[in-house]
């Protein structure tokens, strides 16, 4: 099938976030000028093995090339069962979808530098599951020097505009929001660490993958101090937007730094997991606040918004309505993967999904590189 050619209306969205800890994949109909209707869901874990070789592959070291090259092939197989697996429960053949938007896992995200690197194998996926892929959504956007966070092109306003102003939060590894304004076009950037310090934390601790429910970090007292200095000495956090960033920076040596610098006395382990909870939440009520001050609630997705202890302190911290964005009609773990599918039908549509208003690109680009079935 040629998607350039095609009136199918069938698309896939595949999202692999920075916390690396599944595939979410959503089979939609996408009509012009309808709301977007999910078809079948789907959430994979990521297996430990793959997931210890992604996240090696942010650092530099041995036999780099080749390690990077097998692992995209292992995500991309994992990718085609998450299709598989969509395709099965909503009783839809391969031929019938348009093509699959497949991000790929970011290892190294340096916009400042030029370059974002996301390993991926599309053509594999393209012959597993048998339907043309639309990857690569990043670069272009980098190279028009935006920051390489585009957002699905009218996703966010599509399903969660409202008449006052609203963001739409992703609380994946990284955080970030878009702004919904009635009357101006949306705009999306990072505003910092989400779960991904959380995670590492929790993980170096107490051995598990993730603080689940903010159960640990309720057991801890935020520590003002420690918090100021973490806000003070970063400079990332005081970076106009648009702007985006990634494990490139924030990691467990950025953490381990900020608490040898830390001038106070050696902080409990539940106390450091209370004070990154309220750093990801105050860094993105100042962003918010910053960016549009007439902001009146936050719709959160992402895996974060399964935290209710985060949920609390975002609402703490803004002094508005929080709520995940299953309260308007999508799950939260299934909005990353609709964008992706909206990024595949925006390049299949030759739309740019690449707005100088969302990423500060130096004009609009269509985003995106195809791998036929």
């Amino acid at each position: 099938m040629n998607p350039s050619t095609t009136n199918a209306q069938l698309y896939i969205g595949l999202m692999s976030g920075t916390s690396v800890d599944g595939v979410d994949g959503v089979l939609v109909r996408l009509d012009d000028g309808a709301a977007p209707a999910v078809l079948a869901s789907a959430s994979l874990p990521m297996p430990a093995d793959l997931r210890r070789e992604l996240l090696a592959r942010n650092q530099s070291g041995d036999d780099e090339l080749a390690r990077a090259a097998l692992a995209a092939n292992a995500l991309a197989r994992l990718y085609a069962q998450a299709v598989a697996a969509l395709l099965q429960q909503a009783s839809v053949a391969a031929g019938d979808v348009t093509a699959i938007g497949a991000h790929g896992q970011t290892v190294r995200h340096r916009p400042d530098l030029g370059y974002t690197v996301q390993l991926n194998a599309p053509a594999v996926l393209a012959e597993l599951a048998g339907i043309a892929v639309v990857a690569d959504f990043r670069s272009r956007d980098v190279a028009a020097g935006g920051p390489g966070a585009p957002r699905g092109p009218p996703s966010p306003a599509a399903i969660f505009g409202a008449p006052h102003g609203r963001a739409v939060l992703t609380l994946g590894g990284i955080a970030n929001v878009t702004l919904l304004e009635p009357g101006h076009a949306p705009r999306g950037f990072d505003t910092g660490p989400a779960n991904v310090l959380l995670d590492g934390w929790c993980q170096r601790h107490l051995g598990r993958p993730y603080d689940a429910d903010g159960r640990w970090a309720a057991t801890g007292q935020v520590l003002a101090r420690l918090l100021e200095q973490m806000l003070a000495s970063e400079p990332w956090f005081a970076l106009p937007p648009p702007k985006s960033t990634g494990r490139d920076l924030f990691n467990m040596q950025w953490l381990d730094d900020r608490l040898a610098a830390f001038d106070g006395p050696k902080p409990a382990p539940q106390d450091v997991q209370a004070t990154l909870q309220r750093l990801t939440a105050r860094t993105v009520a100042n962003a918010v606040d910053a960016a549009a001050a007439g902001t009146q609630d936050v719709v959160v997705c992402g895996g974060g918004a399964r935290n209710p202890g985060l949920m609390r302190e975002l609402a703490y911290c803004r002094q508005r309505p929080v709520h995940a964005t299953d309260a308007l009609g999508v799950p939260a773990q299934e909005v990353e993967a609709l964008a992706f599918a909206w990024l595949a039908q925006a390049f299949v549509q030759r739309r740019p999904a690449g707005l100088p208003a969302v990423t500060g690109a130096r004009g609009p680009r269509i985003l995106g590189a195809l791998y036929p079935a």
